[in-house]
């Protein structure tokens, strides 16, 4: 049994023990976690520069190291202010940014954890790590209690989202279903039929035949329920209308705020603030796959071997934080952050092709005005370094 019909197996047990139809957010769960068969838990490259590699796509840590380099002046900021010595990365892909931030960072973190499932992204991560030797450790999942700076990369945007989809004025939400074999076409078949009672019964057999060479095999589809469901804000309009909710997102910020005694993170992503997020224009939604480095809008198609991701709606991150005990410290454009961070000063001493690849991370039509980064603390507010100019808070 191939990856593939494993995964297709998979998705068919869990929509039939759903009652027949299952919600797109435990469908991205499975497609991109389930053991042994989800993006993220086997062994492809995903992380690389070109398709070439047998990766899906480039983030900025193995864009270049400026960007690890630059990060780690406001993690050391926030390790100073907040009186920690731990690092804590959730999501830490192939281990670029740790390697990044542990090689700036020096002394100042005692240890450095990583929070990762990926069986195959944890033997990548020992091995580009080893130089730090016991420093590094790997857990499964949140302690009841923490301290330190947590930082996570391109993190939020892979946890399942809700689709919720508005159709002639009322709201549904949007789930998987399995549809069974259908026949090939019902003229062609009916024809078939007719000229087999005519021709008798080994003519009909013959047509029998060629209408099941044109049936088509079961898929996954889509299948559209009513639900009470809404945005966390009214979208104008009265036209159709597809988007993202993102209670997972949500609840692992406030599961953190729970945990984390004292500390500082950051959360570097693509996304808007919620009156951008939910505008009227956007009715598309921003559901994405990613595979070789291609994009595509169909995450039934293939699932398991595409990264699946939405943007994040940094307004309803920012609210999960401040309700559950974080104060925000600061929003801004991921090019405004590196640049507060000393990525200038940085490139201004790095190789022409170092510069070239950390002008992606800035530049407006590439990573650096659609990349945001949101940062939260527990315990006393500082002046902290990344949002010193150009802070959005107010925005959100």
């Amino acid at each position: 049994m191939t990856a593939t019909t494993a995964m297709t197996t998979l998705m068919r047990q869990a929509i039939t023990r759903a009652g027949g139809w299952l919600p797109f957010d435990r469908y991205m769960a499975l497609a991109l976690y389930a053991p042994g068969l989800g993006y993220y838990a086997h062994g492809s490259r995903k992380f690389g520069h070109l398709p070439t590699s047998g990766s899906d796509f480039v983030t900025a840590p193995e864009m270049t190291p400026l960007f690890g380099r630059a990060l780690a002046a406001a993690v050391g900021d926030a390790l100073q202010a907040t009186g920690c010595d731990e690092v804590w990365e959730f999501g830490p892909g192939t281990g670029a940014l740790a390697a990044q931030l542990l090689e700036a960072l020096g002394d100042r973190v005692v240890r450095y954890t990583l929070v990762d499932l990926s069986g195959s992204l944890r033997a990548r991560q020992r091995e580009r790590l080893a130089a730090w030797g016991d420093k590094v450790r790997w857990v499964d999942e949140l302690p009841e209690r923490m301290s330190g700076v947590v930082v996570g990369n391109e993190v939020l945007d892979a946890m399942p989202v809700k689709l919720l989809s508005r159709q002639q004025g009322r709201w549904h939400e949007r789930g998987v279903v399995w549809r069974e074999t259908q026949g090939g076409d019902p003229a062609q078949a009916q024809a078939a039929g007719a000229a087999g009672m005519l021709a008798g019964a080994s003519a009909n057999a013959n047509a029998n035949a060629n209408a099941n060479a044109n049936a088509k095999p079961g898929a996954l589809a889509w299948e559209d329920r009513p639900t009470e469901l809404r945005p966390p804000c009214e979208v104008p309009g009265a036209h159709d209308y597809l988007t993202e909710i993102h209670p997972q997102a949500e609840a692992f910020v406030r599961t953190l705020a729970d945990r984390l005694e004292r500390g500082a993170a950051f959360f570097p992503d693509y996304g808007f603030p919620e009156a951008e997020y939910f505008h009227p224009q956007r009715h598309m939604g921003t559901l994405m796959c990613h595979l070789g480095h291609l994009a595509d809008p169909d995450p039934l198609d293939r699932p398991g071997r595409k990264d699946i991701t939405a943007h994040v709606n940094f307004t309803g991150i920012a609210l999960a934080g401040q309700e559950s005990g974080l104060g925000v410290l600061g929003y801004t454009s991921q090019a405004r952050f590196l640049v507060n961070c000393g990525l200038g000063d940085l490139m201004q001493q790095a190789l022409v092709a170092e510069q070239v690849a950390a002008q992606r991370l800035v530049a407006e039509h590439e990573m650096g005005e659609l990349f945001k980064v949101i940062g939260f603390h527990k315990g006393p507010f500082w002046d902290a370094l990344g949002f010193r100019e150009g802070d959005r808070t107010a925005s959100l």
